[in-house]
């Protein structure tokens, strides 16, 4: 399956064991910065921490799609649990979309209607620091893992969304330390949900693409026809489907005309071996499946 990333060290660790990780620094951070916000009245600091909880919930909905996703297929779910991966991630860009608004509402209305209370720019500073901090190490556990699972990647853009947050939460603090100019914590507000919407879209897109079972990014369907005609007895090759279950996991079927020799000699298992081996090898498919047709062979449904 797809619950474990090479590698040695806490990185090569299992999905799941790096999402648990990934949950605590969280879940410790999104106290620290509620409290800080709370004493120090930061809009950006209390927005960043409400960025945290969300991205905890991302995190608890991601574990939890993890461990259905390592369910063995059987007889009504043939392909197994891997697309509860996808539903996880569709979910966590929901979740985003709808706090960014949240935030660049209360953002302008803090702009519209400034507040009388003071910032406290020392201690949004010392708390921004801690959460930037935090979020680099997360995001370091996470960096091998999310290039294989849509899942881990959902939660890993949460986290790189949470550091430029952090950036922006210190900027801010930084300006009203050296000038005490309070508008700059409303704006840095804005600008956490500025950052948040492009990257929930590019995972929302991702998502449509795997649900839609559209051809994976980077595969090129006529690279694989060719490679396939090259296979000595091979005419043709038509009704080609490619697809995937969820990141790094593709799927392939086509129609395979052969030589009427090649089945009457008995090489079909042999031609067989090597298509999947050419599938494996150099795109990276592990389920391949062929239908061989004599040469010759009228396919009344073929697209």
């Amino acid at each position: 399956m797809h619950d474990h990333a090479p590698g040695t060290g806490l990185r090569g660790a299992s999905n799941r064991r790096l999402l648990t990780i990934s949950l605590g620094l969280t879940g410790v951070v999104f106290l620290v910065q509620v409290v800080g916000a709370l004493l120090s009245g930061s809009l950006a600091l209390l927005a960043d921490s409400a960025h945290m909880l969300t991205d905890a919930s991302g995190l608890i909905i991601a574990l939890v799609a993890s461990a259905v996703a390592a369910r063995p297929a059987n007889d009504r779910r043939t392909y197994g649990y891997q697309r509860a991966e996808v539903f996880g991630a569709l979910i966590n860009a929901i979740i985003l979309l709808v706090l960014a608004t949240a935030i660049a509402f209360e953002g302008v209305r803090r702009l519209a209607e400034p507040a009388d209370a003071e910032v406290a720019g020392g201690l949004m500073l010392v708390v921004a620091v801690v959460g930037l901090l935090a979020n680099a190490v997360a995001m370091w556990l996470l960096s091998s893992a999310q290039k294989r699972s849509i899942n881990v990647r959902g939660a890993y853009l949460e986290v790189l969304g949470d550091l430029l947050g952090s950036v922006a939460v210190i900027v801010a603090a930084v300006v009203i330390v050296t000038t005490g100019w309070l508008p700059a914590d409303a704006i840095a507000s804005l600008l956490i949900a500025a950052m948040i919407v492009p990257r929930a879209i590019a995972l929302l897109r991702e998502v449509v693409s795997v649900l839609a079972e559209s051809v994976p990014e980077g595969t090129q369907v006529q690279e694989i026809r060719a490679h396939l005609l090259s296979k000595p007895g091979v005419t043709a090759v038509h009704d080609v489907h490619v697809w995937q279950l969820t990141r790094g996991a593709p799927v392939f079927t086509a129609h395979v005309v052969v030589e009427a020799a090649v089945l009457a000699d008995g090489r079909a298992p042999e031609l067989l071996s090597s298509l999947q081996s050419c599938l494996s090898e150099h795109f990276d498919v592990e389920h391949s499946t062929f239908q061989f047709e004599p040469d010759g062979h009228v396919e009344h449904h073929a697209h």
